[in-house]
């Protein structure tokens, strides 16, 4: 499945250019291969049979109308190497280069807070819950720069399912890994540890809400938020918390690590907005990497980012320059 989503900002564009990636994932096959493979044995957590499931994109189709996008996808190279990761520092390059200490596997997420059956998911039962989906998502950030990356993942909407959500859960939070041992920029004060994000219930249980485990036909690599992470098409990238460990629901509006550090700057929603400029920078256009640089044209920001028929409902009524 194909469709396009928002990333975090802060940050000057690549200069390289970049190659297309051609081959992706086929839900059934990748299935397939996960099983046969033993996708979480000894094997330190690798998805062994990855290259003999790569398939073309064409043959595949999106499961929400308007979604799919045939776009070229950013290089590997850039997408594992351009990051904002900040437990690992504030540099774009830091996150691969120091990420390599983080621990993913054993793994597992907590489910708790308002729902009749909360519960603790092992990465194997993460993985079980839903068929792979090929999914390609356009990363915008707030400075302008974007990516296209094929994601592998599914709607975060089929875990929460699991644990039946009480009628009085109105958010939902994202808590995220913190360990000074292995994070150098947890060490810093540059955010308020750990990182936590949060959503709207209906938000969450949109479809296009993603859980992704992969990217580019393999395992998420750990710069990019191993070995499970969060995607939101519509919002900028710093709602996709990375390296999920908690997921609370509330019936309360949670904070945010953004929205603590900078209130004036980050709102709760972050839904991209074109005609909502940030306090330092217009979001009007934006910036593709791998095409030109900062001498590249630029393109027109488009409002929940090119997703204003599918999510468009969720925010009816609402003033979208004042909850941004």
């Amino acid at each position: 499945m194909l469709i396009q989503t928002s990333s975090s900002g802060f940050v000057h564009p690549h200069s390289s250019e970049i190659t297309p990636q051609a081959l992706y994932l086929r839900r059934r096959a990748y299935l397939q291969a996960m099983a046969g493979a033993g996708l979480l044995a000894a094997a330190g957590g690798t998805w062994a049979r990855e290259a003999e499931v790569l398939k073309p994109l064409a043959s595949t189709k999106s499961a929400v109308p308007g979604a799919m996008t045939m776009e070229t996808a950013t290089s590997r190279e850039d997408a594992t190497s351009y990051n904002n990761y900040y437990e690992f520092g504030t540099d774009k390059s830091d996150p691969a280069r120091y990420a390599h200490t983080l621990p993913t596997t054993p793994w597992s997420i907590t489910v708790e807070g308002l729902a009749h059956k909360p519960k603790v998911f092992g990465l194997e039962d993460l993985l079980k819950l839903s068929a792979q989906e090929e999914r390609i998502y356009r990363l915008r950030c707030v400075e302008g720069w974007s990516m296209v990356i094929p994601w592998i993942g599914y709607s975060l909407a089929k875990l929460l399912a699991q644990v039946e959500p009480m009628g009085s859960a109105k958010f939902v939070e994202f808590v995220t890994l913190a360990d000074p041992k292995t994070m150098p920029g947890i060490r810093s004060s540059v955010l308020d540890w750990p990182y936590t994000e949060g959503l709207r219930m209906d938000e969450a249980m949109h479809p296009l809400t993603l859980l992704a485990f992969g990217m580019y036909g393999s395992e998420l690599p750990k710069q990019n938020g191993a070995p499970v992470r969060l995607v939101v098409p519509w919002k900028y990238g710093f709602k996709s918390a990375k390296s999920i460990v908690k997921i609370r629901l509330l019936d309360k509006e949670p904070p945010t690590a953004w929205n603590k550090a900078a209130r004036n700057e980050y709102g709760f929603y972050s839904n991209v907005n074109p005609d909502v400029p940030h306090p330092r920078w217009s979001q009007e256009t934006e910036r593709r990497i791998g095409e030109g640089g900062l001498f590249a044209k630029k393109r027109k920001t488009l409002l929940f980012n090119g997703y204003e028929a599918q999510v468009g409902q969720l925010y009816a009524g609402m003033d979208l320059r004042k909850n941004y």
